[in-house]
């Protein structure tokens, strides 16, 4: 039924098109739309409900000011507040397995999940991923469920027709059809998303979060994420994370992972523009320069060097370090991937492993106790596995503060600062933090690195 209804498309969009407008002239005309692939699809969309517990701390009338809010804070009582929310999922399997958005379901306390037919399932999270607001879902007691089959999204095209299904702004579910605007869209939707969406015009709307796009044969191609909106609603500019990036998070959801362990490139670069392809002798502007390698990065085994362009992952195009990124998370953890290199007028394929940040040497974390001028405070030794995970420079050294404490926090301190010196006793090793400290006296004196700047913060305790 399907099938012949996508002929009908064909055959309707194959008849020239003239100015007047006429009454349908067969059954295929009239019963021309998408019902069948909706009735297919739509069970394996479902509702989300959930409810966020979260502290707050009562706000008294001095609470815009600096230095009383400060004095009144350890007066006032914090208080539970409770937030409900709704978004949309996706089944991809039998017994229960759905994905949705982490900023839908990432941070809830409980979370309830209806089908079409009016079941209803606890559901927990077994495996989240904010940088790529991704998030996967076991259903409580699921058997026999409706699911989605994933669709390679590297072969989707601009121009095929795509339906969007969710539940947005809590109506119920609906159905909204569009065409793949675009491919490859980084940097352009909002929020906590990884940076690499597919775009649609299909009506995407607050509570199409987490749904389903799906293509003519019901195959879904990706999860419906963000709008580029002004006023809130739909414009026609909707993005969608592709479905090879949920085909991975879901494997190593399976797999018992509860955190989305993503390859580490070890390397920073920029998108090659005219000017830098003019600089460089190429032709046209393509690919990735890289412009920094750490020593231990997996590309320097590999055989790249400071310099070189990557233009190809797997087969797929390379023009900036967030679809670098995201060729490397669909290729997975432990796999090989084929990376293509051009070198002045070489150009080769050079396999590349794909592995995680090495935590060597050791991190050796050290955390404050109580008794301490700065309790709480978390400091570990700087190697590639702490770079990734903080997010600092690929030339970093030293110790980094990974929890400044709520003491720390109120000093000024921030995660990512590198500790140099504390009352000017260079710091080389964690465990020399408490003993410094312990030594400090009535007076704290921290030199610290912060990007690109040195600060300098004096304490009085």
């Amino acid at each position: 039924m399907i099938r012949a209804t996508l002929i009908a498309l064909v055959v309707a969009a194959a008849t020239p098109l003239t100015a007047e407008t006429r009454v349908p002239v067969s059954q295929a005309e009239i019963s021309l739309g998408f019902a069948p692939l909706v009735k297919e699809a739509a069970p394996a969309v479902v509702n989300i409900y959930t409810k966020t517990v979260t502290q707050e701390r009562q706000r008294t009338p001095f609470s815009n000011d600096p230095f009383f809010d400060e004095f009144f804070r350890g007066l006032s009582q914090p208080q539970q507040r409770v937030q409900n929310s709704l978004g949309s999922g996706v089944i991809l399997s039998d017994d229960g397995i759905v994905v949705s958005n982490y900023h839908v379901v990432g941070m809830a306390t409980e979370i309830r999940v209806v089908t079409t037919d009016r079941r209803e399932y606890n559901a927990r999270v077994i495996l989240s991923d904010k940088a790529s607001d991704l998030a996967i879902l076991q259903l409580d007691g699921a058997e026999d469920l409706p699911f989605l089959d994933l669709r390679n999204s590297d072969q989707v095209e601009v121009g095929e027709l795509a339906l969007a299904i969710g539940n947005p702004f809590g109506v119920g579910q609906t159905v909204s059809s569009g065409i793949i605007s675009g491919l490859a869209r980084t940097g352009t939707a909002t929020g906590e998303g990884f940076g690499y969406y597919l775009q649609t015009d299909a009506a995407i709307n607050p509570g199409n979060s987490g749904g389903a796009l799906i293509d003519v044969n019901g195959d879904l191609i990706g999860i419906n994420t963000r709008i580029l909106s002004r006023s809130g609603g739909s414009n026609g500019i909707g993005f969608a994370i592709p479905a090879n990036l949920v085909g991975e998070i879901v494997h190593q959801a399976r797999s018992g992972t509860e955190e989305f362990q993503r390859p580490w490139a070890g390397m920073s670069g920029q998108p090659v523009d005219a000017d830098l392809a003019a600089s460089m002798g190429m032709a046209l502007p393509e690919g990735m320069v890289i412009s920094d390698l750490h020593s231990a990065s997996p590309f320097v085994e590999a055989g790249f060097k400071v310099g070189d362009v990557i233009s190809m992952v797997d087969g797929q195009v390379v023009n900036s370090p967030s679809e670098m990124a995201f060729r490397m998370s669909v290729a997975g953890m432990g796999s090989t991937a084929q990376v293509t290199r051009l070198r002045g007028t070489e150009k080769d394929v050079l396999d590349v492993q794909m592995m995680a940040a090495p935590n060597r040497p050791p991190a050796a974390p050290v955390q404050l106790g109580e008794n301490t001028p700065l309790p709480g405070l978390t400091v570990a030794r700087i190697n590639p596995e702490v770079i990734f995970r903080m997010g600092l420079a690929l030339n970093a050294e030293g110790i980094v503060i990974t929890d400044p404490g709520q003491h720390g926090a109120r000093a000024g301190l921030r995660p990512g600062d590198v500790l140099l010196a504390i009352n000017g006793n260079e710091v080389a090793e964690t465990t020399e933090v408490p003993q410094f400290l312990s030594e400090s006296g009535r007076r704290l004196n921290l030199n610290l690195q912060r990007g690109g700047q040195r600060l300098n913060l004096r304490f009085r305790l």
